[in-house]
């Protein structure tokens, strides 16, 4: 096998076979078979010397089947290296033999391996040279055979030849090839393939680079502007297109043969046929997931797979890395078309994994889910690498150049809509949301559209619009999609929490933190206790007494909530953090946080009695107890050196009645632990008033009779 033909077939490795023995004598060629022709062109290849009979042994050779033309290529090519005798003969095989050799789609290798030897030798300005060029185009136009496997070949086959042409020095040859492809008058007259095309400007582009660094070629900027805006003209007609024609694979060429050639001057045709292609192409997974949802059985998994495997799908890193570098020198209109479908992208993925996977996760379709999930976590990554760069353009901008702040909060949004399918930790990730946040953090206007684009209470909580799936079985805990977004904005909320009206906040974000509140997920519980720690802890100038009557009106609803839920939904964290600010934040002799104590001593009072019914020698070991009531306990006497004065009587009358409701060594174990919380305490104020009454507590707890009068009175 030769190497040319062994490197368009994707072989590794990039050195020449080893020279074999030089060759005296050839075989009549009606002895040889398409193999031994093969292996005859290796060895002709490095030949030194070529039997004079050879060339008209081949002119005598009568119509062969396929898929001898193929090899006959090759064993030509291999000729041509040596003599020009084969020029003639190769060019009339593939006049006479075309639609042959392109119907024996696995040789094809073969028959272009043939054209490149010859290639590599011909003059430039042998008449010879444009016809041999032009089968490199035009052998796919008729026969059915275009693919991105072959566009690839192609590829390969341009950068070969340019960099040994670049290698040998013959710069004249180099413009002379590029010339046959990159006048697009003459392409369009002689009907080459579009694919083929643009991948041989790819190709050529490629060895150019390389060749500029490596034989100190002396690159000429018009030879490689002319290969830049061909590309450029077809990226147009993609476009254009692109609804209405099968340009499909020619939209697939373009970004494939951008990823491997390299830096390209900016395009707007360029940019648009990149994401278009991103989009639809590399990670079409609004198709998929619609014929997923159609046929959920072994075929649709086999499509994903077989995507998955494709060429496209696995350079599509490079794609987004290419798209990214144009990006960054675009005009400001493009940018904007980049940004927004990106953007829409987003959308379009929240609404069609959240269908997928409540009706393949109902179907108990889980392979099928997971290789979905697969794709869509690399269209995270290409959505999270995008905006990355669309924030370092936009919201940390160059100097000279102005901010855009409201890409800030289409850029949030965009990233909800994807939340579900971040799995690791990302500094592309943090760095883009960051700077997003930080944009909002400084601008009313901007924090009022981002809880605009929060969906409603009764979104949240309204059925699903999904044929494939049966109403009852839907529940908005379980839509797993749609709590990853809000765990988002949960999330991202109190960064900037004391910018929101408190109309605003009550009128958009309450009912739907309240609601997350009793999320059977402990993490997204925490996250919605979290917005309201924020809330409480807030202040706004603008609007206090406002401000101040909703923490009022939030306080009853949430305690009412929390401590009802718990344990069980409510984790015990969060309910901590929460008494914690609204005792903190509330004005001094509060409703709310009488309330809040009062409800705190009935839930510590049930939990008690439950627990001493179970194990009534658990107040032997007290001190090493996990038992909700103990988290309760000791969040209560927290809360004595927290609340206000005027609060401070009636929280302590209520635990001593707490106390003295408790068997004998329920009430020294907790005796015990106020003791030590009282004996650390450092409160100059309350640390006289708490000594007295623990002291008084213990004398009436140590009497044989219990004295409610007494201890009421405390």
């Amino acid at each position: 096998m030769s190497f040319l033909q062994d490197y368009l077939r994707g072989a590794s490795s990039s050195a020449p076979l080893p020279p074999p023995p030089p060759l005296t004598s050839l075989p009549p060629l009606s002895s040889l078979s398409p193999p031994l022709l093969s292996s005859l062109s290796s060895h002709l290849i490095s030949s030194p010397s070529l039997p004079s009979s050879s060339a008209s042994t081949l002119l005598s050779l009568p119509s062969p089947p396929p898929p001898f033309p193929s090899h006959l290529s090759l064993l030509l090519g291999s000729i041509s290296l040596h003599s020009s005798s084969a020029y003639p003969l190769l060019i009339s095989l593939f006049q006479k033999h075309l639609s042959l050799i392109a119907s024996a789609p696995s040789f094809l290798p073969e028959a272009l391996a043939g054209l490149g030897y010859a290639l590599l030798r011909v003059p430039p300005r042998s008449h010879y040279f444009s016809q041999i060029v032009s089968f490199l185009f035009t052998v796919w136009r008729d026969s059915g055979i275009a693919s991105l496997e072959n566009g690839v070949m192609v590829f390969k086959l341009v950068d070969w030849l340019v960099s040994s042409f670049i290698g040998s020095g013959y710069v004249e040859k180099v413009s002379a090839f590029c010339y046959e492809f990159t006048n697009l008058e003459k392409c369009g007259e002689k009907r080459y393939a579009e694919f083929a095309v643009v991948m041989a400007c790819c190709g050529t582009l490629r060895a150019l680079k390389v060749g500029s660094s490596r034989y100190k070629f002396e690159l000429s900027p018009e030879m490689k502007e002319s290969v830049e805006i061909a590309i450029g003209v077809f990226a147009e007609k993609a476009i254009l297109g692109y609804e209405k024609d099968d340009v499909s694979l020619l939209i697939k060429c373009i970004v494939l043969g951008l990823a491997r050639c390299g830096q390209i001057g900016f395009n707007p045709n360029i940019v648009k046929s990149l994401c278009i292609a991103l989009t639809n192409e590399v990670f079409p997974l609004k198709s998929l997931i619609q014929s997923s949802l159609q046929n959920s059985n072994g075929n649709a998994l086999t499509k994903l797979k077989e995507h998955m495997e494709g060429i496209l799908f696995k350079e599509a890193g490079a794609v987004t890395g290419v798209l990214c570098n144009q990006y960054s020198v675009s005009d400001d209109p493009t940018k904007e078309f980049v940004e927004s479908l990106m953007w829409d992208y987003s959308h379009e993925l929240y609404s069609s994994l959240r269908s997928a996977i409540l009706v393949h996760k109902g179907k108990s379709n889980n392979l099928l889910l997971s290789e979905l999930e697969r794709i869509a976590e690399a269209a995270f990554l290409m959505v999270v690498v995008i905006a990355n760069e669309v924030s370092k353009s936009r919201l940390n901008p160059r100097p000279g150049v102005g901010a855009k702040p409201p890409v800030s909060i289409r850029m949030l949004v965009a990233f909800s809509c994807v939340e579900y399918l971040r799995r690791v930790r990302l500094p592309e990730y943090t760095d883009a949301v960051r700077r997003a946040v930080l944009t909002v953090q400084d601008d009313v206007a901007l924090s009022s559209d981002f809880l605009d684009s929060m969906p409603s209470y009764y979104e949240l909580t309204g059925k699903l619009d999904c044929e494939d799936m049966v109403e009852d079985l839907y529940h908005w805990s379980k839509d797993d999609v749609q709590t990853a977004r809000v765990l988002f904005y949960l999330r991202v909320i109190p960064t900037f929490v004391s910018l929101i009206p408190s109309s605003l906040f009550a009128m958009k974000v309450a009912s739907t933190m309240f609601l997350y509140m009793q999320h059977p997920n402990e993490k997204v519980a925490r996250a919605s206790h979290s917005l309201l720690v924020s809330f409480m802890s807030s202040s706004n100038q603008k609007d206090d007494e406002e401000r101040l009557s909703l923490k009022e009106q939030l306080t009853f609803y949430y305690v009412q909530r929390a401590v009802e839920a718990y344990p069980g939904v409510t984790p015990f964290e969060g309910l901590a953090s929460g008494v914690v600010a609204l005792v903190r934040n509330l004005p001094a002799g509060s409703p709310g946080t009488f309330y809040c104590t009062y409800s705190l001593i009935s839930k510590a009072k049930s939990l008690s009695d439950e627990a001493t019914a179970r194990s009534p020698n658990m107040w032997k070991f007290w001190e090493e107890s996990s038992e909700p009531c103990k988290k309760v306990v000791d969040l209560l006497l927290r809360l004595l050196s927290l609340v206000d004065i005027q609060v401070l009587p009636y929280l302590l009358r209520e635990v001593a009645g707490l106390v003295s409701q408790l068997p004998k060594d329920g009430q020294d174990a907790l005796l015990g632990e106020m003791y030590v919380y009282v004996a650390e305490s450092d409160d100059v104020t309350r640390k006289p008033v708490l000594v007295s009454w623990l002291q008084s507590l213990s004398y009436l707890s140590s009497q044989p009779v219990s004295n409610p009068v007494a201890i009421s009175c405390l």
